[in-house]
């Protein structure tokens, strides 16, 4: 049952500084599925996703613990179904991608932690390989290794891009909580690791966007957020060259030299959806100019 009061309990066994609310009082997780056994806090970010969060959470459902922050602002029942999973739901106000992501992995009290996002599955040959590396530290076998990058099986409009620099898109998802920190970016962000990094071998898989209409929200989103970031920056100038030369660079990177033509019909599209993110980035960078 959602309470409207905080978990004093909660707050003080998950720690003071993440700004978070415990929403719920410990439901019990929906386990119906078998899951391997997932040694590890799973921590999680979202707002407004009830038609993905279900998945993603059962996938993670034989985690020793899930850590779900949901904003504040969130209006459908991502909270609700998160908490047929997990007591750990808070509620937080929005504070970018790089603090709210923060903010999960200090409220895990294990010290191993997934990141996970609410549209990505872990798959059983995963979680067991997870499972592995986590024993083999446990046993005193990990040696100087404190983090791990995972490939990820990417899904387009319900496809898997193979190709285009969509796969095998590594990315730093497993790490010690206490040799880790994510890097303060308004976007893009990602883990770092204080420490040796290995690859495993098997993938989690990520469903990126169900239709176009979801893509231009999102890349309207990113596009502003790059955009600010390189105003603040100031590592590259908005002009001319970078307004209609990047984006025509990154449609040739994507579909030609990184072989997207292979994905057919898909491949193309996505190429030229990102090149034209990459013009909307540089135009509202030139927009943000006083002397433009």
């Amino acid at each position: 049952m959602i309470e409207n009061e905080v978990s004093r309990q909660d707050a003080k066994n998950a720690g003071s500084g993440s700004g978070a609310q415990s929403r719920f009082a410990a439901p019990a997780p929906s386990r119906e599925t078998p899951c391997a056994p997932l040694p590890v806090s799973v921590v999680m970010i979202a707002k407004d996703e009830e038609q993905n969060i279900e998945a993603a959470l059962a996938s993670v459902a034989g985690a020793d613990e899930i850590v779900v922050i949901v904003d504040v602002e969130s209006s459908d029942a991502t909270a609700e179904i998160s908490g047929r999973f997990t007591e750990r739901v808070y509620l937080r106000p929005w504070t970018g991608y790089a603090a709210q992501k923060q903010a999960a992995i200090d409220l895990a009290a294990g010290p191993w932690v997934f990141l996970l996002d609410a549209d990505e599955r872990v798959t059983p040959e995963l979680a067991r390989e997870i499972g592995q590396a986590v024993e083999r530290h446990a046993s005193g076998g990990g040696g100087g290794v404190f983090g791990y990058y995972v490939a990820r099986r990417n899904f387009f409009l319900g496809r898997w891009i193979r190709h285009g620099g969509w796969w095998p898109d590594y990315t730093l998802r497993l790490f010690r909580k206490d040799r880790a920190h994510v890097q303060p970016r308004l976007v893009h962000e990602r883990v770092v690791v204080d420490g040796e990094t290995e690859y495993l071998k098997h993938p989690f898989e990520h469903y990126t966007y169900k239709n176009l209409a979801e893509f231009e929200k999102k890349m309207q989103r990113y596009s502003a957020l790059s955009a600010d970031e390189l105003v603040i920056k100031r590592t590259r100038r908005a002009g001319v060259f970078s307004i209609v030369v990047r984006p025509a660079a990154t449609f040739l990177k994507m579909y030609i030299l990184r072989g997207g033509f292979l994905d057919g019909m898909h491949g193309l599209i996505l190429a030229l959806l990102y090149g034209f993110s990459t013009f909307l980035k540089y135009a509202k960078a030139w927009e943000k100019r006083p002397d433009r």
